[in-house]
């Protein structure tokens, strides 16, 4: 018997029931051989953290765009914080960890440059729109490895393709919403308790809000620190869900109310405050000036074009766009910033 058949016993014996099993994986999009060591899911997170969009994620913008104190969290520290409450949550639900990280940790890979500015504007300039989370399946089955992809199991691209809510419910009604595993279920809900919380820490950081801006049932219900808030907000999704037996995984109403509240809070004080959207409404620009040129100069985008495809003819407007908008979302903020002044900006002389 293998590590992996090993580990893939154990999972038998201690994960609930509803976890979702290694073994018991619908496979990749094309089949592999398993491996000796690691499981599938184990595979799928390795290959995720050595991707290149994965290390581009240090460098793309949370909420506040190309900040210059080093304490601010990006698109990368955005991950590792949900990675590690869904995997806290995951442990104590007897979920399978591996895949719950897994998801964590490549949820965000087709995010865009300048945070949801970036994904407003491809959305608005980009034929059929744009959402990050198919872009995220998009760079997972397409993009990475020269075009290979990192063919990723099934349970793990779904978990990716579900995690994302904007406004709408922390747990959606609609069950076609929701990942099809328990696992990308928790990371959908760690998102949402990571993001408020690191965002709030972050917008009093830069003094956006101060603490005395919160409201008051937030501060109560939730906590009057950062470590609280995560902490309360944690406990209560696992011992709901536990008092189901994970028939239904959720908070308590008082716990939901006051995160609603708190999202809402942030969406009026920050995400939409004038300070913000006056930075991103420069950052459109930015952007729409980058995707409009590189329409025009298919031959400068770094991505590998099929020979057979013949960029250039009548008819393959659709193709076009599509390798601008990968490569436009697949740019760190600082890469764009560079390639604009190079491009639009004049270039100091220097003496020889």
């Amino acid at each position: 018997m293998t590590i992996r058949e090993q580990t893939e016993e154990i999972e038998k014996k201690i994960l609930h029931p509803k976890a979702c099993l290694s073994s018991q994986s619908k496979g990749r999009l094309k089949p592999e051989r398993e491996g000796e060591i690691r499981t599938c899911f184990q595979r799928d997170r390795d290959r995720i953290i050595h991707s290149k969009s994965f290390r581009r994620l240090k460098h793309k913008t949370q909420v506040f765009l190309a900040p210059k104190g080093d304490h601010y969290r990006t698109r990368l520290t955005h991950v590792l914080e949900v990675s590690q409450i869904a995997r806290t949550i995951a442990r104590a639900l007897r979920l399978n960890e591996d895949l719950t990280e897994a998801i964590a940790l490549g949820h965000d890979l087709g995010h865009t440059p300048f945070g949801h500015a970036g994904e407003a504007i491809l959305r608005e300039i980009h034929p059929g729109g744009f959402d990050h989370y198919k872009q995220s399946i998009r760079v997972v089955d397409s993009l990475e490895k020269g075009g290979k992809g990192l063919n990723l199991t099934y349970e793990v691209r779904n978990g990716i393709l579900k995690h994302s809510k904007g406004k709408g419910f922390i747990i959606p009604e609609n069950k076609a919403d929701m990942a099809d595993t328990l696992e990308g279920q928790v990371v959908r809900v760690s998102d949402i308790i990571a993001y408020l919380n690191h965002d709030l820490d972050d917008a009093l950081r830069a003094g956006v809000i101060k603490k005395s801006d919160i409201p008051q049932k937030i501060m109560r219900v939730l906590g009057d620190t950062h470590a609280k808030r995560i902490d309360t907000m944690v406990k209560d999704f696992i011992y709901c869900s536990l008092a189901t037996d994970l028939e239904d995984l959720d908070m308590s109403d008082d716990i939901s109310s006051a995160t609603y509240m708190l999202r809402d809070f942030l969406f009026e004080r920050v995400y939409e405050s004038d300070h913000l959207m006056k930075e991103f409404k420069k950052a459109k620009k930015i952007l729409r000036d980058l995707y409009n040129y590189y329409l025009e100069h298919m031959d400068e985008i770094f991505v590998d074009i099929p020979k057979e495809v013949k960029i250039n003819k009548p008819g393959n407007e659709l193709y076009r766009h599509h390798m601008v908008c990968d490569f436009i979302a697949g740019m760190t903020d600082r890469f764009v910033l560079m390639t604009y002044e190079r491009l639009f900006l004049p270039q100091q002389w220097t003496v020889l």
